[in-house]
């Protein structure tokens, strides 16, 4: 099983969190477990090129 980072952090109600990979894409959910539910879901999306156009976060290796 593969795995994937995300932050999330609780914004009153609601859980709010994004993948490390694309920090540009915010999702939210009423439990932490649908929040990740959501992240899932925006993580097929985004790999699947239903998005177009799609900003990774990426380490750049110095000599």
């Amino acid at each position: 099983m593969k795995s994937i980072g995300y932050v999330h952090g609780q914004d009153g109600e609601k859980w709010l969190g994004y993948l490390e990979e694309f920090p540009d894409y915010l999702t939210q959910g009423v439990s932490l477990a649908e929040l990740e539910d959501n992240l899932r879901d925006l993580c097929k999306d985004l790999t699947s090129g239903a998005i177009p156009n799609v900003r990774r976060q990426a380490e750049l290796q110095m000599a």
